[in-house]
């Protein structure tokens, strides 16, 4: 059995308080008020409202601590070696439409790197955590990559870009060809829960394009410690800072990978 670190201990109930706040929310979407902020980007009052508890619930046990939060934006903090990013609703459309996959995304940067990170997935139940050096958990279960080898029996996860992003022509010839090789592709509202869906073995590999560092924090370092490949799809070395990121068993990764523009 993984003992957690001290952090780890604090982002864990911060998510499940949060959660709790959502699933009540969730109950009552008719009193949901929503805003627009571009196309298939909405915000609710649910999701200010748990990044705001969150926010509390973190830096009240860390005030030193920086932050970045999907809702609040960055502050610098006086550790400046350190800092939360927060996702407190990732899968809004999901939340608003009633459709029960969505998730809470905490994770814990240190000097550039994410060192800690819990997805946590209220409707279901499950609670995604990952301490660097410490592996990927599930509900108190080690997880690892799924160890799948050959690619017609791989399935993958992706972010199909909405509105008029620039990538979409892009992904749609990456669909065009990915789908006939492959056992299927989900499209599934959440980039968090697809890459803890790596981690847990429930996708082979999963990538997508212009995504922000709060959506994939946390699911990095769960893919990594469960074993599995990390790139950036720009070419550099950093998807968290590009936003495209590709993530995957380590006996598929190339081949897949292969086939993307």
């Amino acid at each position: 059995m993984y003992a957690p670190s001290a952090n780890l201990k604090i982002m864990v109930d911060a998510a499940r308080k949060a959660g709790r706040g959502l699933m009540r929310d969730f109950a009552e979407l008719e009193n949901l008020q929503a805003s627009v902020k571009g196309p298939g980007d909405f915000v609710s009052a649910a999701d200010r409202k748990a990044e705001a508890s969150i926010k509390k619930d973190l830096m009240t046990a860390r005030p030193a601590y920086g932050w970045l939060g999907e809702e609040t934006g960055e502050e610098k903090g006086a550790d400046e070696t350190r800092r939360w990013i927060v996702d407190p609703l990732d899968g809004t459309t999901n939340f608003l439409r009633a459709i029960p996959h969505w998730a809470v995304s905490i994770a814990l940067e240190h000097k550039g790197e994410i060192i800690a990170g819990v997805i946590y997935d209220p409707a279901k139940q499950d609670l995604f955590v990952s301490e660097k050096g410490g592996g990927a958990w599930l509900n108190d279960r080690r997880i690892r990559v799924a160890p799948t080898r050959d690619l017609s029996r791989a399935l993958l996860g992706t972010g199909v870009p909405f509105g008029a992003k620039n990538t979409l022509p892009q992904t749609a010839r990456e669909l065009t060809r990915l789908m006939p090789q492959t056992a299927g592709l989900r499209r599934m509202g959440s980039a968090a829960l697809d890459l803890a869906y790596v981690a847990a073995g429930r996708l082979d590999f999963f990538w997508e394009r212009e995504i922000n560092a709060w959506d994939m924090a946390a699911g990095l370092l769960l893919v990594r410690e469960a074993g599995g490949i990390l790139a950036d799809l720009s070419g550099g070395d950093d998807p968290l800072a590009s936003g495209w990121v590709a993530a995957g068993t380590p006996d598929l990764f190339e081949k897949i990978r292969e086939h993307l523009i």
